[in-house]
């Protein structure tokens, strides 16, 4: 993982290019060398570099003239909303400014009529449920970053969380964003209605990683809670035959809520940090979550339990109340920041596989990880194959890291290799840009690129991510859209 080389002309404007910064937002442009160091690096934090300016807006119109300042003066964009991402994708550049969203951290309507809510991107993810919980409304995505995480990075990446089976990720809840363009145009995109006709422009903006535009206000779809909530914790002699009864449940036509999968490592760290009860003997610990009316609860908790057991389950608790529900799901929600207590640094991946092929990537891992001599804890969105492997190294060892990054590499290829892709939530960033070419030929990665020019032909936003191989867009034959093409009674519409 590295970063790209700096344009050193635009270094050396530094002077000139803040001072046209503080011309836009006087009070909003952070430029000294101490205070960048608290924006230095996002969540991937083997990867630190301080941006030539951190600049916050607080409106739509300020970060429309930020853009067209920076396309003027030809400088790098790099979107950050809570810097939270785990691939490097809010990574700053040395070029380029950070355009912070922090401060459009409002939540601007709650229609419960359409089932919906707008929000600025610095709102937290967690604070959508909250603020609609009292009239028994929650928002599904929930990221184990969700108290932090803000709702426009959980669009840039796409990202999702333990309740994504059964109810979807952040493009299965999401009606619409307003958009603000390079050109510094300021679009809409879906709205509360969700339907719409023509290209999924909106698809195609979810998951792009800031490449091609800054999300200024996004309208996400809430649903009601359900009648009856209920978990099981269910302890397997070992992991790959947790692995086959998730299998197992999702062939039989059971669609749980959640379904998560924890490694005996992960559960010791776990237990050691928050003493949620699980399992000590399992090398392999389950939680399944299944809602829906009651009657409905009762009978399905039955099915999976019968077949828990028909896969050697060694323990199988169901939760007699909220309370216990939640301090099951509390250990699982602490794993990342449990897991990292056992090394002095972790890398946390993310790559999605068919589960039919979980046993033979488990057994994969465990081989790789004794191959580097890195331990690995393993935790698992097993229901729709998401793996987070967590691998331990000390960045103060020599070798450690590149050990680390390789042992990480592996990982994805081999999720490519059975089936799977490079990604499930955290995105390609920089991390996984290099690998691109594992899973993509040269065709498909120059057709991808050609989507990227046509939003920003002068690669302003986020250059440097996603793709391994940065070609002109004149080299692409693109032809650049202007969302003012598009007509609007109030703003232009893609």
């Amino acid at each position: 993982m590295h970063l790209p080389a700096p344009d050193i002309s635009i270094i050396s404007r530094r002077a000139e290019i803040v001072d046209g910064l503080r011309a836009i937002l006087p009070d909003h442009v952070i430029a000294d060398d101490v205070s960048l160091g608290v924006y230095d690096c996002d969540a991937l934090t083997a990867i630190r570099q301080k941006p030539l300016a951190a600049v916050l807006p607080g409106t739509a119109e300020e970060i429309a003239a930020v853009l067209r300042f920076c396309r003027d003066n030809q400088v790098n964009i790099v979107p950050r909303g809570a810097g939270t991402s785990l691939s490097g994708g809010s990574t700053p550049l040395a070029d380029g400014i950070l355009l912070v969203t922090a401060r459009l951290n409002r939540i601007l309507e709650i229609d419960y009529d359409n089932r919906c809510a707008v929000v600025q991107p610095g709102v937290t993810n967690l604070a959508i449920s909250q603020a609609v919980a009292d009239r028994g409304f929650y928002y599904a995505p929930d990221p184990s970053s969700q108290l932090a995480c803000s709702i426009g990075g959980n669009v840039a990446e796409n990202s999702g969380g333990i309740h994504c089976l059964k109810y979807g990720i952040t493009t299965n809840n999401l009606l619409g964003v307003e958009l603000v363009t390079i050109d510094g145009e300021i679009v809409r995109i879906g709205g509360k209605g969700g339907a719409m006709s023509g290209y999924d422009l909106l698809g195609l903006l979810t998951g792009s990683e800031g490449l091609l535009g800054m999300v200024t206000e996004v309208t996400v779809r809430i649903l009601p809670k359900p009648q009856a909530v209920r978990a099981l914790l269910v302890g397997f002699p070992s992991i790959e035959a947790a692995g086959a009864a998730v299998a197992d449940t999702i062939a039989a036509g059971i669609i749980p809520a959640a379904m998560e999968l924890m490694d005996k490592m992960t559960v010791d760290a776990v237990e050691a940090y928050c003493t949620p009860g699980y399992p000590g003997d399992a090398e392999g610990v389950l939680i399944a979550e299944l809602d829906g009316t009651a009657a409905e609860v009762d009978a399905l908790i039955s099915r999976v339990q019968a077949i828990a057991v028909a896969r050697g389950a060694t323990s199988c608790r169901v939760s007699r109340d909220e309370a216990e529900r939640l301090r099951f799901w509390a250990g699982r929600k602490a794993a990342f920041p449990a897991t990292g207590r056992i090394a002095p640094d972790m890398l946390c991946m993310d790559g999605t596989i068919p589960r039919r092929a979980l046993p033979q990537v488990l057994h994969r891992i465990r081989e790789l990880s004794a191959s580097y001599a890195l331990p690995v804890a393993n935790v698992f969105h097993a229901g729709d194959g998401n793996l987070h492997p967590l691998i331990l190294y000390d960045v103060m060892k020599p070798g450690d890291l590149d050990k680390a990054e390789s042992f990480g590499a592996d990982i994805l290829k081999l999720c490519v290799e059975v089936g799977g892709v490079l990604t499930g939530e955290h995105g390609v960033g920089v991390e996984k840009r290099d690998l691109m070419p594992a899973m993509f030929d040269e065709e498909d990665l120059a057709q991808q690129l050609r989507v990227k020019c046509a939003f920003d032909p002068s690669h302003r936003l986020n250059p440097g991510k996603v793709f391994p191989v940065l070609h002109a867009c004149a080299e692409m034959g693109a032809v650049h859209v202007h969302a003012g093409q598009f007509a609007h009674p109030e703003l232009p519409r893609l």
